[in-house]
This record gives C-alpha cells, structure tokens and sequence, in this order.
C-alpha cells in the first residue's frame, strides 16, 4: 500500500484521521497571542498571510518567488543542506543510525536558490533545504513586506525570532521546539503532521546527538509507519492530526508539540515566528532534563518516586505555594525570579556542577 492511500484508509493502523481545525482571521488578524496559548491546540488561519508580498510572487511561479527573495540577499553565507534523490527529501539518519543522510555546508543563498531553480524540472532532483534563518540578519527588509502583527513582547521577554525557511521537496522528521510557533506558509504547500507532547513513548525518539536539525527526531515515518518495529506508534496515530497548509496560511502550534513538516512543492518558502511566554532570563528547560539523566535517571525506583514529589511541589505545582508559608524575608531561592534573582540562582548551579 502506498503513503497516500494509506493515508486516505481510515480503518488502517497508524492512520491519522484528524485534521487540525481551520478558521477564518477576521481582517485577516490573528486574536491576541494569551488567547492562543491558552487554546494550547493548533490551529489554521486560512489566508492570513495571503497579502505577502512574498505569497504574491509565489502565486506567479517558483521563479518569481526566488527573484522576489534574491533582492533581499545581503550577502552572508547561510547553511545549505542536500541531501541526493535517493533520500526521498526526508532528512534524517544513515543506516543503523550511524550519520546523517546529508551534507550541510555554508553557501551564497542566491547561489542555492539558483541551485534549486536549475533543479525546478527534474521528476527526481538532489534535495534543496534552508532553516532558520534570521530574516534581519540574511534577508533585511524582507520583514517589512512580510509580517505579523504582532504585539511588543512583554517586559523583560524576548522578542520573537522570525526565520525563512526554503527548499524543494523536503521533510523534517517529527520533533518538537521549545517556542510556540506561528508557521505562515508562503509558496508551495506543507503539510504538518502533529502529536501532543504527551505521545514521546509513542514516537520512539532518537539519539539525543547526533540529530539531523538540533532536536531529537522520532524514528517514525508518519508517511510509512514500520507498525511491526514501532508497535505504539499506532496509539500515538489516534490522537495526532494532519495540518495541510496552503499559501498563505498560518498555522499555530504550541512548545513541545511534536511535528513532521512535509514541504510539497518542487519551490516552498515559509516564515515563521518563534516565542515564548516566559522571561528571558528564565533557562531552558533541556538542560534540567540532562542534568536528570545525570543525577536523578539511574537512581533506586523508589528514590525516583520520592524526587517526584519533590519536583511537583517545587516545580510542577503552582509557583507560589512552597514559599506562601514563609515570611517574605526568608524565602530566597522559593521567591519570584527576576533577572538578578535568576543569575544569583544560576550561578550556584554552576558552582555546584563544577564541584
């Protein structure tokens, strides 16, 4: 059975049947961002970037999208990646997991885009793929002729980091991002296919380095599910959904969602805007996790059990509750961070790594 019609099969195991839902933005705005953090679902906003500039040169064809993007240039070296015909565009592992199925080297970004236009024609071509890369910084004033909105960030937050993504038909095995992510496809279609965070045992992650992108990748393929190797994937199946984007669409997803990204176009190109709702000052959250496996992984079950509900009460619960007992002058390290708080903190974290 083919990828596609096993996609079409309801009844066929690890078939995603669900489909994100769709809305209409009115005067084409997205709603307040708390609004969609606290939806904490993904969703499409039909059309809301059909007024680009960059979605209007790509209504014309792959080679006005490319001109329309090589005006913006400015000229430094970006990562290219290529992958040969064989890899089907899905970039990913080597046999047996051992390297990478791609080369990445740094190119003139016009170069790579004449690259993938001298390519636009072949039934099979080598894969041609750029990610995340700043528009301010490799493409300025592309932002100003295509863009969201969007409010100022919160103080003391970061401002959302807004990146171009382009390339010929390619995939970005499944994985999540740290950010919430606003993805507003230009030219070309994508379709994305999402799991809820809570799905990773059903997603069989890779190695956590060597990944092909920065992020560990599920060893699934959404598109040829190995049901026999990867037996829970089909659970994983049930609770997934498919967001198929045409351009000018905006898709909303939040942090930790997993995602496989198909890009579907013999030309696609695709901004999108990264954020979080956190302080900037606040660390990220992987490097908790592999200090755990660090300290807290190979420990007795029942003393694993016991730092559990440790880490609910100081961390997983409300933020308030240890310190509210406490008078003000002696919470320390329980009380509200701020930015001086946070290198205070930080810097007895240190001090005890390097023991």
């Amino acid at each position: 059975m083919t990828a596609a019609a096993r996609r079409t099969d309801a009844t066929a195991p690890g078939t995603i049947a669900r489909r994100t839902e769709v809305v209409e933005a009115p005067e084409r705005r997205l709603p307040p961002l708390s609004a969609l953090l606290e939806r904490n679902r993904p969703v499409i906003f039909r059309g809301l970037a059909g007024d680009w500039a960059l979605a209007g040169a790509g209504r014309e064809g792959p080679a006005a999208a490319i001109a329309y993007l090589k005006q913006f240039d400015a000229g430094r070296p970006v990562v290219g990646y290529t992958a040969a015909p064989e890899v089907g565009g899905r970039y990913f592992y080597g046999p047996e997991l051992q390297g990478l199925n791609f080369s990445a080297e740094r190119v003139s970004l016009s170069a790579y885009l004449d690259a993938i236009a001298a390519h636009l024609e072949l039934p099979a071509p080598p894969s041609f793929y750029v990610g995340s890369t700043d528009l301010d910084l490799y493409l300025p004033g592309l932002g100003a002729e295509n863009g969201l909105d969007l409010p100022p960030p919160a103080e003391g937050h970061g401002a959302p980091i807004v990146s171009l993504w382009l390339g010929n038909r390619t995939t970005a095995a499944t994985h999540f991002d740290m950010s919430n992510n606003l993805a507003c496809c230009l030219v070309g279609h994508r379709r994305f296919t999402l799991f809820p965070p809570d799905q990773i045992g059903n997603l069989y992650p890779g190695p956590l380095e060597p990944t092909p992108g920065g992020q560990v990748v599920s060893l699934v393929d959404p598109s040829a599910p190995d049901l026999e190797r990867f037996p829970r994937y089909a659970e994983a199946a049930t609770v997934a959904e498919i967001a198929d984007l045409e351009p000018g669409d905006v898709l909303f997803y939040p942090a930790l969602w997993w995602h496989n990204v198909e890009a579907l176009d013999p030309f696609n190109a695709m901004i999108n805007y990264w954020w979080n709702d956190t302080p900037a000052f606040v660390d990220t959250p992987m490097t908790t996790l592999l200090h755990g496996l660090l300290s807290l992984r190979d420990r007795p079950q029942a003393e694993k059990a016991a730092w559990r509900g440790l880490f609910d009460y100081y961390v997983f619960g409300p933020a308030d509750r240890p310190a509210a007992h406490l008078p003000e002058a002696a919470r320390g390290d329980l009380a509200p961070l701020d930015e001086r708080s946070a290198r205070r903190l930080r810097a007895r974290v240190m001090q005890k790594l390097n023991r």
